[in-house]
């Protein structure tokens, strides 16, 4: 590789800035944190004021759509463009739409604006992941990992929370003007103190043709696996945007087996390590996503809960995660990532085998605990896994390898609520609340929990599939991007 393709050449993140750095990461990391969850809180509210309540649903799909599906091509633009660039660009974008969600006058528009917003978070958290990466050795990143992950712990509680007294108190339209000086804040200190190495030679060219292929398929496949349940999984919109889904990536795939400078290389999934770790991540996606969706459905329909006790039991699953997220740098430097990956992977299995024993006549605290121990087992096995297939790549292909496992997540978080959704609905009818009720409610949150079983189970065998590593031996103890000590 030569010197204008490695960062550490000219020093990426001088030590004395690289806290000025993570500090930028970290806040860029809660805008997209909190919009996970303030949102949800006043949904109802919003649709008072605006009208179209059926149109709700479109606030997270359209969000969720947008972020996912531009993942992927964000990461191949960083490692042609540069980190600095696509980050900045990111919360630009985040910070647009978040201004004119404040000021949307309908809800259509709301779900436009919300698109723009979802554009900018595709890059927001990838970038983030891959700049920390970047300025942080692999020992460094052990501790490092744990400030971003308490972004999410915090985040967890204060969203919820920000979103239900906004919505009574002052106004919806502050839960978009509260991103303007988080995304103020971050881009200064980025622009600031983040450097990126000056390039020489000829650019890579932008791989328009299969960035276009690659959206508009992915675009189309998360948007089926979203809305398919809404418009029937055998109806000819549903079958047929599904069959041009394929069609395109069928298409995508043929064409960047054959570019010289793909969008995104297909061929990194060959590596074993990146193959592991990027169906890793479609199993946490499956599973995370699918039961923060119907562990709250099960606790007030099935346990006869009000939703407030009921997000005690999703709280134990979004604060079980950043926990253990935080203490599994240690582990892996100790252990390695394949062990630490399987040991992540055990503690979820068995969590969700704990599932099976829930019942009609079951306590909230005996849900809270198994979502907990779930987000145990998440949180040693989804950082583990991406910072694994990070360390294998070098820093031209970083950024791809990153956005690569981020959408794979994305893809099965659609994946999971859609799956789950098919079986809920299928046994189920919808009351007057619009939640699913009925006798048959509990049969078929049994059966989601069976599926929950076999997901963790594919995860445990994904992560197995990982080669074998020895700590003594991580490449990146020692270095920074491929060559400076840390004690430089």
């Amino acid at each position: 590789m030569s010197a204008a393709r490695t960062p550490a050449a000219v020093g990426i993140g001088l030590r004395s800035e690289r806290g000025p750095i993570l500090g930028a990461l970290m806040l860029a990391s809660a805008l997209v944190a909190l919009d996970a969850t303030i949102l949800a809180t006043a949904s109802t509210t919003i649709a008072g004021e605006l009208g179209a309540f059926d149109q709700v649903p479109w606030l997270f799909s359209s969000y969720t759509l947008a972020q996912a599906v531009t993942v992927p091509v964000y990461g191949r633009l960083a490692d042609v463009l540069g980190r600095k660039r696509v980050m900045l660009a990111g919360i630009g974008l985040f910070l647009l739409g978040s201004v004119l969600c404040a000021i949307a006058w309908t809800m259509p528009a709301l779900i436009a604006f919300r698109v723009i917003q979802g554009i900018g978070a595709g890059a927001i958290m990838p970038m983030s992941m891959t700049i920390a990466s970047d300025i942080y050795t692999l020992a460094e990143r052990a501790k490092t990992q744990g400030y971003l992950a308490s972004v999410w712990a915090i985040s967890s509680v204060a969203g919820p929370t920000f979103g239900g007294v906004f919505a009574q108190f002052v106004s919806w339209r502050w839960i978009f003007w509260i991103n303007v000086p988080f995304a103020v804040a971050a881009a200064a200190l980025l622009w600031r103190h983040f450097r990126e190495p000056e390039r020489s030679g000829p650019r890579e060219p932008i791989d328009v043709r299969g960035a276009v292929l690659l959206t508009l398929g992915s675009a189309l496949l998360v948007g089926v696996l979203l809305e398919g349940g809404t418009w029937g999984w055998g109806s000819p919109l549903t079958v047929g945007l599904f069959g041009i889904a394929l069609a395109l990536l069928t298409a995508f795939g043929l064409y960047a087996r054959r570019a010289v400078h793909p969008i995104f290389d297909v061929r990194v999934l060959r590596r074993r390590i990146i193959g592991a770790s990027t169906l890793a991540s479609l199993m946490v996606g499956v599973l995370v996503l699918g039961l923060s969706t119907y562990v709250p459905i099960y606790a007030q329909g099935v346990l006869g809960y009000g939703p407030l006790l009921s997000g005690f039991a999703l709280a134990a699953l979004t604060l079980g995660w950043p926990i253990a997220a935080t203490l599994s740098g240690r582990v892996y430097l100790r252990f390695g990532f394949r062990l630490t990956g399987l040991l992540g992977s055990t503690i979820a299995l068995t969590g969700a085998a704990l599932t099976l024993l829930l019942g009609e006549g079951s306590e909230l605290w005996h849900v809270a605990a198994c979502c907990f121990v779930i987000g145990i087992g998440m949180g040693l096995t989804a950082s583990p896994t991406l910072i694994a297939a990070q360390t294998s790549a070098d820093w031209a292909q970083r950024g791809a390898v990153t956005g690569t496992n981020m959408f794979a997540r994305s893809l099965g978080s659609a994946a999971g609520v859609a799956v789950f959704g098919g079986v809920v609905n299928a046994r189920t009818v919808l009351g007057v609340d619009g939640l699913p009720e009925g006798p048959g409610l509990a049969a078929a949150m049994h059966l989601v929990f069976i599926g929950a079983l076999a997901v963790t189970v594919v995860l445990l065998v994904a992560v197995a599939l990982m080669p074998k590593d020895r700590p003594a031996r991580l490449p990146g103890i020692t270095r920074r991007c491929g060559g400076r000590s840390s004690a430089s």
